[in-house]
C-alpha cells in the first residue's frame, strides 16, 4: 500500500494574523505607490530641465544640447567581465568566471582570462566563438521541476535538461539558480537577472531551503538528534536549520530546513546515518513555494515576489 505523503510545512513558515497581513499588504502598496510616484517625478524633472525654455534654470545659464536618441552614444559604464557575461543571461556569475580561466572569452577579438577585466556594453564579447549582449528584459520564472531531469542549460550526453521544461517561456535567455539533482524534484528559479542569482546563490547570504525527504525507513530519535545537533561529513560539518515530520504518523517523512548549498548535502545528511532516500522534493526556495504548480510545469513570478527577492534580508 502506497504511504500518504503530506506537505505540513506551515512550522517552517512565519505565521501571522489576518490584520497583520492585511496591514502589511496595505503597507507595501503606500511604499510602491510612492516609488513609482517619485520615478515618474523624476523623469518629468529630468526632461523639463533638458528643454530650452526651462523657466527653473538661471537666466544665465544655456540649456544644454541634448542630442537626438538615436545620436546618444551608449553608457560607456564599465564592469567585471564575469557580471558581463552573467547579465547576458549565459550563466551565473561564479560560472562565468571559469569560463574566462577556461581561455573561451575574447573581449574586442582578444583572450581574457581575468574575471574581473572591466569591459563596456559597446565592448563586442565572445564566449566560446558567439557573440553575446546584455540582456534587455529581465525574466523571472519558477519551475516545478520533475525527476530525470539534469539542472544544466545543456548536456553533451543528449540527456533530458530543466531548459527543456522553460523553453516555450521566453525568447530570453534564462538559466537556472543553482542546482538540483536528477532525481530530485520541487522549486527550481530561472533568471537572465545576474546580479539577483548571484544574491541566491552566494553562501554568504544563507539563503533557506526546506525539503520534504522520504526514507527507506522510519528515522529514529537518536538519529533525529543527531542530524539537529549537527554532523561531519566527508568535507566538513554540517547543521540543519529545523527538522520535523511531515507526518507525525510517518516518521519515514521528514521535514527538513537548510541554508547549506553544497552538493548533494540533504540526500548525504541521511545517508551518513544508514538511510536511503527514496524522493527529496524541494518545497520552498528563499521563500518561494510550488503552490499551484503541477510538476513539469512553470509559471513567472508576480511583480512582489521578484521585489521581495531582490531586497531579501541574510537568512530570511
Amino acid at each position: 500500500m502506497q504511504k500518504k505523503r503530506t506537505d505540513n510545512f506551515g512550522k517552517f513558515v512565519p505565521k501571522k494574523s489576518n490584520a497583520a497581513v492585511k496591514e502589511q499588504f496595505k503597507q507595501e502598496k503606500r511604499k510602491y505607490k510612492k516609488e513609482k510616484q517619485a520615478f515618474f517625478d523624476q523623469k518629468k524633472a529630468e526632461e523639463r530641465a533638458s528643454r530650452p525654455d526651462y523657466k527653473g534654470r538661471k537666466q544665465h545659464e544655456k540649456a544644454p544640447e541634448v542630442a537626438p536618441q538615436h545620436l546618444r552614444p551608449e553608457t560607456t559604464d564599465k564592469m567585471p567581465l564575469n557580471k558581463f557575461i552573467s547579465h547576458a543571461g549565459i550563466c551565473g556569475r561564479r560560472e562565468a568566471a571559469e569560463l574566462v580561466k577556461q581561455g573561451v572569452v575574447k573581449v574586442n577579438g582578444k583572450t581574457i582570462n581575468e574575471p574581473g577585466f572591466k569591459v563596456a556594453s559597446t565592448d563586442e564579447v565572445n564566449v566560446n566563438g558567439k557573440k553575446i549582449f546584455l540582456a534587455k528584459n529581465l525574466v523571472y520564472i519558477l519551475l516545478n521541476k520533475p525527476k530525470d531531469y539534469i539542472t544544466t542549460t545543456e548536456d553533451p550526453k543528449g540527456r533530458k535538461t530543466v531548459i527543456d521544461l522553460v523553453s516555450r517561456a521566453t525568447t530570453e535567455r534564462v538559466y537556472p539558480v543553482g542546482r538540483l539533482d536528477r532525481n530530485t524534484t520541487g522549486v527550481l528559479l530561472f533568471t537572465n537577472d545576474g546580479e539577483l542569482a548571484q544574491k541566491l546563490t552566494h553562501p554568504s547570504n544563507e539563503i533557506k531551503k526546506v525539503y520534504h525527504v522520504t526514507l527507506d525507513k522510519a528515522l529514529t530519535k537518536n538519529d533525529f538528534d543527531k542530524i539537529l545537533s549537527g554532523l561531519v561529513l566527508e568535507d566538513g560539518p554540517v547543521k540543519v536549520d529545523a527538522l520535523a515530520f511531515a507526518d507525525i504518523k510517518d516518521k519515514t517523512q521528514i521535514g527538513i530546513e537548510i541554508h547549506s548549498g553544497r552538493n548533494r548535502i540533504v540526500r548525504r545528511i541521511f545517508e551518513s546515518l544508514g538511510y536511503d532516500v527514496k524522493n527529496l522534493d524541494r518545497v520552498i526556495f528563499a521563500g518561494l513555494t510550488k503552490k499551484n504548480v503541477e510538476k513539469g510545469k512553470w509559471r513567472f513570478l508576480k511583480e512582489k515576489e521578484v521585489r521581495d527577492l531582490k531586497h531579501f534580508k541574510r537568512g530570511k
